[in-house]
């Protein structure tokens, strides 16, 4: 499978396999065969879709160093764990639990966790698809429409970047985004992987731009506000996940350069969704009139 811009071969998964791009890195998932004991320094989350979880390592939250090992632990479901620097990542299944519940959890949150605390990316909460070939993220509140959206876009045709989280890192001083795996959710239920996309994102692109959603009266009209300066930072750092103390540093830099680099549009979203072909239409023709990059 592929997921977050790498080839994942497992021992377990009934994903079937798909061909992807050449340039991907491979990260191994494997089943452990030791005895294991969560590790002396804990973070305690809270719930996530009715669990229990819980971050830990041998070592400093505040750096990952050679040889550090690290676990998330789901309770009562799996624990994942790795070495600092390792492409194996490795589950422990408990007994109750099954393939499907292993799988929505590796992809859904151990991922982001591992590419956060190994420096390979940082990610922002969003909906992406493709506009015209590039990529074009939403961000909202919760309930704010995001997944509606995301959900029109991918029924049009448009390749899926991601429903959820996207990931993100600075390249030639150019932001490159990064899709996350080929499953949507355009509902609400726990621990659940989604409905599989036909069409998703598989190579890294340049981010083009990103879409405020705010909610207005159901008769108004669908609008576009084109933000500056410090309420760039803010619509960013509102939406950025897992900022942990060794990341902190690098999420913040991140938003700075995004903020500085790529086109952030407030849309006025009219909330009857008798009106989402006019609100699909109106953020097409829109995304192709501006430019990849923000004006000097």
């Amino acid at each position: 499978m592929t997921a977050f811009g790498h080839t994942i071969l497992t021992d377990y998964t009934h994903t079937k396999p798909t061909s992807t791009p050449e340039q991907f890195s491979v990260l191994n998932f494997k089943a452990y065969n030791k005895p294991f004991n969560s590790y002396n320094n804990v973070i305690k989350y809270q719930q996530n879709q009715g669990r229990d979880v819980y971050l830990s390592t041998d070592g400093s939250f505040k750096k990952n160093v050679n040889s550090q090992m690290w676990s998330f632990v789901v309770v009562d479901v799996v624990s994942f764990i790795w070495e600092q620097g390792s492409s194996t990542i490795y589950y422990l299944c408990e007994k109750n639990t099954d393939k499907d519940l292993v799988e929505y959890w590796f992809l859904h949150t151990l991922l982001l966790i591992y590419f956060t605390i190994e420096g390979k990316y940082e990610f922002i909460h969003a909906g992406g698809v493709e506009i015209n070939s590039n990529p074009v993220l939403f961000i909202a509140p919760s309930y704010g429409g995001k997944s509606t959206l995301t959900d029109y876009f991918i029924q049009k045709g448009h390749r899926m970047v991601s429903d959820d989280r996207v990931a993100l890192f600075e390249e030639d001083s150019k932001i490159i985004c990064v899709s996350s795996y080929a499953y949507h959710r355009p509902y609400r239920k726990m621990e659940d992987l989604g409905i599989k996309v036909s069409s998703f994102m598989k190579e890294n692109k340049n981010l083009r731009s990103i879409y405020v959603l705010e909610k207005t009266e159901p008769t108004a009209d669908v609008s576009f506000t084109k933000l500056h300066g410090i309420n760039k930072f803010k619509a960013l750092q509102y939406n950025f996940d897992f900022n942990l103390p060794l990341n902190k540093a690098n999420s913040f830099e991140l938003i700075g350069k995004i903020a500085a680099s790529v086109n952030i549009f407030s849309v006025a979203i009219p909330w009857d969704k008798s009106r989402l072909e006019e609100v699909y239409i109106a953020i097409c023709n829109h995304s192709k009139t501006e430019k990849a990059h923000a004006p000097r």
